[in-house]
């Protein structure tokens, strides 16, 4: 019989710590101990979230897991501070099937001028890169110096660009890899990252769950700056004064993923709401009529410099995460201008839904 200890921890966002010991016997969850500082009532709960682990196959889904924890709590059970997937990842992370920001060498690449397009691609290369084991994750802070409309990946470029706008304002519309809604980019009116990483760092969070827990770091970033920010489900990043962006994530099957986030920071509200069609279907949840009261620039928020605001943000990642400084590949640029030539610049991908 084979046997090996495993031990696992998981910091829940604004929650409680949560601590899996166990052994793994042949295959299987055995002498399960779940401990930590949260708070749970009844007591016997632990002795019900132990036994409901214990035999299950190391290679268990993670829902499963979720769900017969969940079905072996009592009715009257509290979780404070802690949930059953919380429980779920400590235990991934004991088996080596999840992984926590420690477990990777981080690098962060500073902003540089590129075409939109370029941008677009290089999402796609070095989340797949990272996949692959060939790129150490990496958090990548975009710049670029012309106009651009960049479109969600499923989202439809008549309902949501006014082309003679776009023409008139000289607005390239441009398609990305993940979901969401569009992007008005113009040089300067925005500060825009991409996060590369393996879904390792996700594994057992919801997609929902997801989105803030990558962006822990921009909060503390922002709350460092006296700028109160915070998630407003599933993907704005906001402010008591209003919006200030999204978030949008596209996840590949090697293994690899991006997080992209733009933030909203000098945005020339009237052109963009010339150009992009703004319906009143989308505002209709929002409690307000315009489209302009929906975003609040960080210059006005923060007072600071744009360039200040992203050394900033940089400045919290390196700290926090012991990031070096990274660069593009002259082989991942290669490859991501072959991208822009048979998927990006095409209009068989912008126009995919016309």
């Amino acid at each position: 019989m084979s046997t090996s200890h495993a031990h696992g921890e998981y910091k829940v966002p604004g929650g409680k710590l949560v601590v899996a010991d166990f052994e793994v016997q042949d295959g299987r969850l055995a002498q399960v101990s779940i401990n930590g500082d949260f708070f749970l009532e009844p007591d016997e709960a632990l002795a019900d979230i132990n036994a409901a682990l214990t035999g299950l196959p190391e290679d268990t889904p993670p829902q499963e897991m979720v769900e017969r924890i969940e079905a072996a709590l009592p009715g009257n059970a509290v979780l404070f501070g802690f949930d059953a997937r919380a429980v779920v990842i400590a235990v991934r992370r004991a088996l080596a099937r999840a992984t926590s920001w420690a477990d990777h060498e981080w690098e962060v690449i500073p902003a540089l001028v590129r075409p939109t397009l370029e941008n677009l691609a290089l999402d796609e290369v070095l989340a797949r890169e990272v996949g692959a084991g060939r790129r150490n994750p990496t958090l990548r802070f975009w710049d670029w110096d012309e106009p651009a409309v960049v479109i969600g990946s499923f989202q439809s470029v008549a309902n949501e660009v006014d082309p003679e706008a776009a023409q008139r304002h000289g607005v390239q519309v441009v398609r990305r890899v993940s979901g969401g809604g569009a992007m008005f980019m113009e040089a300067g009116n925005c500060i825009t990252y991409s996060l590369y990483l393996p879904q390792t760092l996700v594994d057992g969070l919801s997609f929902a769950d997801s989105y803030p827990f990558l962006d822990a770091w921009v909060m503390q970033a922002f709350k460092d700056m006296g700028v109160e920010a915070f998630y407003v489900p599933l993907n704005d990043i906001a402010t008591p004064q209003g919006k200030i962006g999204g978030a949008a994530q596209k996840r590949f099957a090697n293994g690899g993923m991006v997080h992209h986030v733009t933030m909203s920071y000098d945005i020339d509200a009237e052109k963009m709401t010339d150009v992009l069609r703004v319906g009143k279907e989308k505002l209709s949840d929002k409690g307000i009529r315009s489209a302009k009261k929906r975003v609040d620039p960080l210059r006005r928020q923060t007072g600071m410099a744009r360039e200040d605001v992203i050394a900033a943000l940089s400045r919290t990642f390196t700290d926090r995460y012991a990031a070096g400084v990274g660069k593009v590949s002259d082989s991942e640029l290669a490859a991501a201008r072959e991208l822009i030539e048979h998927k990006f610049g095409t209009d068989e991908w912008i126009h995919r839904v016309p």
